[in-house]
């Protein structure tokens, strides 16, 4: 009896990308990209590449393949540690270009050739070419980010471990394809991740608030005259009689308590204080 599987396995979720722009990466990849054909154009790196075509620039979780090759680090200007390294049939192509045929033929057979100084040299000034355009690239993308000046220190570093960030660029010499890794540390791939995450939706800009006691309101009273009576006299008051005061400046109060005094005016038939004092 055939028992068929109709479904396919689930994919297994890394939570600490969830909510994080991955599916952005083809877009910063393409940038890299660009990055690299630029400098693959560029005299400088003419001299070496070009017997090679770009072929792409692409962001993947290392898998293994690479246990066989020689990985050199880079300090990305303090943000990381850039991982470098190529396949040998890359490496054996750009040395047979640039030091034996120069115009660039079938591909070498690395099984034939033994490893020289001047490969292990030829190593070395690619990976400082090459991470220099990758760690640029991007310090640059970041928010407030400058692209790398000068060649990137070279450190002491581990190869990648399975489930890491790297970043893969293909080349063609010919009917040959080969690889140059670029493996990005947690600090790296957390900036590559942070530059794709789309720009947030300001608040509207709010009119600034008065200060404080500008906004508070208080009722102020104000008290034009008092006057001390016997509780005899006030009993024997009656309609029409008269009291006689004196008006000389009014108690201007915050409930029970006495803030100012002020000078009682007329304006316009209304009675209106002015001329305020504090309290003594």
């Amino acid at each position: 009896m055939t028992i068929l599987q109709t479904t396919a396995p689930p994919e297994v979720l890394d939570p600490a990308l969830l909510g994080r722009p991955v599916h952005r990466l083809p877009q910063f990849a393409a940038r890299l990209r660009e990055a690299l054909a630029a400098a693959l154009r560029a005299p400088g790196g003419r001299r070496y590449w070009a017997a090679f075509e770009l072929e792409g620039v692409a962001f993947a979780r290392y898998e293994g393949g690479a246990e066989g090759v020689r990985w050199q680090h880079y300090s990305a200007g303090g943000a990381g540690v850039l991982g470098f390294a190529l396949e040998r049939k890359v490496l054996l192509g750009v040395l047979d270009y640039r030091y034996a045929r120069g115009a660039g033929g079938d591909p070498v057979e690395e099984s034939r050739v033994r490893v020289t100084a001047t490969e292990e040299r030829l190593a070395v000034v690619l990976g400082q070419q090459l991470a220099l355009v990758v760690g640029s690239g991007i310090a640059a993308a970041v928010p407030g980010g400058l692209p790398l000046t000068g060649p990137l220190a070279a450190v002491d570093g581990n190869p990648p471990a399975r489930g890491s960030w790297i970043v893969t660029m293909t080349v063609r010499q010919g009917d040959s394809a080969g690889r140059v890794w670029f493996a990005l540390d947690k600090a790296l791939m957390s900036d590559v991740l942070r530059a794709l995450q789309p720009e947030r939706e300001r608040p509207r800009a709010r009119k600034p608030a008065a200060p404080l006691p500008q906004r508070l309101q208080v009722a102020l009273a104000g008290r034009l005259v008092s006057k001390e009576v016997t509780l005899g006299a006030l009993f024997d008051l009656r309609v029409g009689d008269v009291i006689p005061v004196s008006l000389h400046r009014a108690d201007v109060m915050l409930e029970e308590s006495r803030l100012f005094t002020a000078a009682v005016t007329e304006h316009k038939g209304k009675l209106c204080l002015t001329s305020f004092e504090d309290i003594e």
